[in-house]
């Protein structure tokens, strides 16, 4: 099933700039870190998978899906042959605020061309925060069948953020934040480099 694509508004790319470009920043995950994270979670994967053969791994969008491609491109370097089930789903319609915005919410696309009645489905998202797009995910994955086991994994844990009993299988790394700080994951196919930054909004100065 696929639906069309939509963008997010310059303006708001644009907000969501300046905002971050006001803030102190501070690296957590290097290039070099980055891919032994990713293959290590994809081993954890292998692990518990096998062939994939009962399994399918769904990215949710927006940046949930260059998570997902990154494993299923890894997997298939570290075992040859094997064939992934792998999908894109959008939670725009299914999230707990989407009559509470005042702006109009914008959908991507949803792209899952398989069954996954009785599969495992490992839903994918690069930071894990309020848990709330992870519940919204699980909603909107029950429209395509009825899995046997959905797993989460996350490239970035932020503990004490939670909203909901939401907690990963597969955690790249965890991370103690604040709500007022902003973590953003860069990467190589769309920004030019894989990477993982904290922005911490800067101390209101005193006079």
């Amino acid at each position: 099933m696929k639906t069309r694509a939509f963008f997010t508004p310059a303006a708001e790319i644009n907000f969501i700039f300046v905002r971050l470009y006001d803030m102190e920043k501070s690296l957590i995950i290097n290039s070099k870190q980055f891919d032994i994270i990713i293959r290590r979670l994809c081993y954890q994967l292998v692990e518990q998978h096998d062939d994939f053969s009962d399994s399918a791994i769904i990215g949710l969008q927006p940046r949930g899906i260059f998570l997902s491609k990154r494993i299923a491109t890894t997997l298939a370097a570290l075992k040859p042959g094997i064939k992934i089930a792998q999908g894109e789903l959008d939670v725009t319609f299914f999230r707990d605020d989407f009559r509470r915005r005042d702006a109009p919410l914008v959908p991507s696309t949803t792209n899952i061309d398989f069954l996954i009645e009785n599969k495992n489905v490992i839903l994918v998202d690069d930071v894990l925060f309020s848990g709330r797009t992870i519940r919204s995910g699980m909603d909107a994955l029950l429209a395509f069948g009825r899995p046997r086991r959905i797993e989460l994994l996350t490239l970035i844990d932020r503990r004490y953020s939670r909203h909901l009993p939401i907690e990963p299988d597969y955690t790249g790394r965890q991370v103690d934040t604040i709500a007022s700080e902003k973590v953003k994951v860069y990467w190589k196919e769309t920004d030019g480099v894989d990477q993982v930054m904290l922005f911490t909004p800067e101390p209101t100065q005193q006079t």
